[in-house]
């Protein structure tokens, strides 16, 4: 039977299907709780974080719900490390489908984003509504902003997630380099702090992550008067597109081998 490259052809959306299917029922059928772990890891983090920041502080860096500060941060950053590392280990979790003729690594990435995103957003509008409606929080949305820091997020774990695809294959070891990069990040991402409270020089340094630009995209969204003028989605825009780039170059030519690893 001909074997198809994985560019040569429009994704088949059966196919696609079919492993978003499987996923849903290995992923969430299985364990207890399924979905509902998804739902309580930011509702566990952002009350850990209202707790200790309430103790300490009396009014939040913006509004006045502490729920809903941190809730504007986190989320968007669970959501680049969520749908990042699933992106990422998408070889080795459909590795068996793949020597299949009609499954593609390109069928197995995008089933896993799609998925991956709808499980986030789904996320996003419950652990936000419930905390509107528990803290009677009366807001002015922006939604057109808040898409947007969706879709930044979306596209840079869709970059980070392709070339770690093949970096972790390929040289195991980056697996454990990534860890301790990605380390920091939740403290260097502005999710407990505003980022006009940094002081300089180190506001000017911090602004070089790409998270940063995501998180404060997403509060301009929920908070009317805060304007987030340092935010350039063009720089978040171009650093996926070059790694989502690169990392599909790196799979097309590499995923048989790393296929059978």
């Amino acid at each position: 039977m001909p074997q198809h490259h994985p560019l040569t052809r429009m994704p088949a959306l059966r196919t696609i299907f079919a492993l978003i299917f499987r996923e849903m029922s290995t992923s969430y059928g299985k364990s207890p709780g399924g979905f509902i772990w998804t739902v309580l890891e930011p509702v566990g983090g952002i009350a850990l974080l209202t707790i200790i920041f309430s103790l300490g502080v009396r009014v939040p860096p913006m509004g006045s719900s502490f729920a809903l500060f941190y809730a504007s941060g986190l989320l968007p950053f669970i959501m680049f490390l969520d749908i990042s590392r699933k992106i990422a280990q998408s070889l080795s979790f459909s590795k068996q489908l793949l020597f299949y003729p009609g499954v593609t690594f390109v069928d197995a990435i995008i089933a896993r984003f799609v998925l991956a995103c709808m499980i986030q957003a789904l996320v996003f509008v419950i652990v936000l509504t419930g905390i509107i409606y528990y803290d009677d929080i009366e807001l002015i949305v922006n939604l057109p902003r808040i898409m947007l820091a969706f879709l930044m997020a979306a596209g840079l774990a869709l970059g980070v997630g392709c070339m770690n695809c093949f970096l972790m294959r390929r040289f195991p070891v980056w697996a454990n380099i990534w860890g301790i990069i990605t380390r920091p990040l939740f403290l260097l991402s502005c999710i407990f702090m505003s980022f006009d409270s940094i002081p300089m020089p180190y506001r000017d340094y911090v602004w070089f992550n790409p998270l940063i630009h995501i998180v404060g995209t997403s509060r301009s969204g929920f908070y009317s008067t805060y304007r987030a003028e340092y935010v350039e989605p063009l720089y978040v825009i171009t650093i996926a597109a070059v790694l989502f780039a690169a990392g599909l170059a790196l799979l097309t030519k590499w995923h048989r081998d790393l296929a059978q690893r």
